[in-house]
């Protein structure tokens, strides 16, 4: 990531894993803008297999797809550390929506929140519930998208 020469601030460093779906509609997994990094929604597709893991899982699905977005800050020359804010798409019909936010807030909990008793979380976060179905795949039940910003 060689910026000589270049006001590294007006440029735009690109992240992309070879997910299908950034291969096929043409957009990096994240963008680096100075100290600005920004992920785009991130499922729980194998970005080697191209296959949805956990299919019907939002617990796995939710814990895949963030770890995914930390690896994309990490190879931003980021941390997780700088990651202030994640959204949080989850599907769900009426039946649905209770046990996928529950299980989606304890993946939340368990890869960005350290203290629960200090209330040490320091990330703004959005959860908004779209329709069943609401995904490429009807089996998706999560997507995230985080921005960090690097100082």
């Amino acid at each position: 990531m060689s910026t000589t020469g270049i006001n590294p601030s007006r440029t735009k460093i690109r992240y992309t894993t070879g997910n299908p779906y950034e291969q096929r509609y043409g957009y990096d997994r994240a963008i680096r803008k100075g100290s600005f990094i920004f992920v785009s929604g991130t499922t729980a597709i194998d970005k080697t297999t191209g296959v949805l893991q956990a299919p019907g899982n939002a617990y796995d699905q939710a814990g895949f797809a963030m770890r995914e977005c930390i690896s994309a800050v990490e190879a931003l020359d980021g941390k997780k550390e700088d990651i202030c804010r994640i959204r949080i798409f989850v599907a769900g019909g009426a039946c649905q929506k209770h046990d996928n936010t529950e299980a989606i807030g304890k993946q939340f909990r368990e890869n960005f929140v350290t203290s629960l008793k200090d209330a040490d979380v320091g990330i703004a976060a959005t959860m908004i519930v779209v329709g069943e179905g609401g995904f490429v795949d009807p089996e998706m039940l999560v997507e995230v998208e985080v921005d960090a910003i690097v100082l």
